[in-house]
């Protein structure tokens, strides 16, 4: 098969058959007939699976992973790149915001760079100032923190060769942050300059988002445990030049200072550094945890295919 589109649903019932019609028209360009259009639905809340379905009877181009409840977006993509028999993969999100005919400008770009990727960048980061602010912050945060140069307001479509996506697959953590993948596996990578559009609120809070930093760079980096340490040395070596200078004091002559103020301060100041590189520890033998016992990433529940109409159970 030439082409592989794959895309993820959730809550995205309102964009399904138009995102497959300009989809299949625009991978019509490139592969002819021979392409598929792998959709995973990630445990969406409305009927996004049931409207995916009925496509594959009307369109057999389209295939439907569906999972046995949310795992994730990262998750999900990559259960669909796993799905995608193309020689090259079009991996791109389903509610429009990224346009499918970008398929045929990173096509032409892939041929002229001989690269293995080509990836979306906006230019300007939409969204208000907030969105702008902690956008900006999360890629210098991620940069400084991993040493992994991820490109800034980077989208999820980019266009991939089959050597590319199985070098991809086999990364097998847990807990994994596709961003950072993206960029580890290598090969050649080259950048278009996008215009994402704003058809659907994101259904990323704050705290999403704070998490998903967290995630990020814990799983690329052990830079926060060299970070306890240093800050422990530190923090050691001013208490013990405050000793120092309180046992001069005293030797010479001078009264130390009284009172319990400072004591307490001392003690808040030090059990809260406690509580907190302990919680950076935890974070780290959290993922240890859930690395060793090998769980799926994902579950498949059942994949759907315009021979059968009941879909077929895996």
């Amino acid at each position: 098969m030439k082409l592989s589109i794959v895309a993820t649903l959730y809550q995205s019932a309102a964009y399904i058959n138009e995102f497959c019609l300009r989809a299949g028209t625009a991978a019509q360009q490139i592969a002819g007939d021979d392409y598929e259009i792998v959709l995973v639905n990630d445990g969406s809340p409305d009927n996004s699976l049931d409207v995916a379905v009925q496509l594959t009877q009307v369109d057999s181009h389209v295939v439907v992973v569906d999972l046995s409840r949310n795992f994730g977006h990262h998750k999900a993509m990559m259960t669909g790149l796993a799905a995608a028999h193309g020689e090259r993969v079009f991996l791109i999100d389903s509610d429009l915001e990224e346009e499918p005919e970008w398929l045929t400008s990173f096509a032409a770009q892939m041929e002229a760079d001989e690269s293995d990727v080509v990836y979306g960048v906006q230019a300007e980061r939409r969204g208000g100032f907030i969105e702008q602010i902690t956008g900006t912050l999360f890629y210098k945060l991620f940069r400084t923190l991993t040493g992994i140069v991820q490109p800034s307001n980077i989208v999820t479509a980019r266009l991939m060769t089959r050597r590319y996506v199985d070098a991809l697959l086999l990364h097998e953590e847990r807990e994994l942050n596709i961003g950072g993948l993206w960029v580890i596996t290598g090969f050649g990578q080259s950048q278009q300059v996008v215009r994402k559009h704003a058809t659907s609120p994101t259904t990323y809070s704050l705290s999403r988002k704070f998490s998903h930093l967290v995630n990020a760079i814990t799983s690329f980096s052990s830079l926060p445990l060299v970070f306890t340490f240093y800050s422990g040395l530190l923090i050691s070596a001013t208490a013990l030049l405050y000793i120092i200078y309180l046992s001069l004091r005293y030797l010479l002559g001078a009264t130390p200072p009284s009172g319990y103020t400072s004591i307490v301060a001392s003690i808040w100041l030090f059990s809260g550094l406690i509580v907190f590189f302990l919680g950076v520890q935890g974070i780290y033998i959290a993922k240890i945890f859930s690395e060793v016992k090998r769980r799926p990433y994902t579950i498949v529940r059942q994949v759907f295919t315009h021979s059968d109409r009941a879909g077929k159970q895996i």
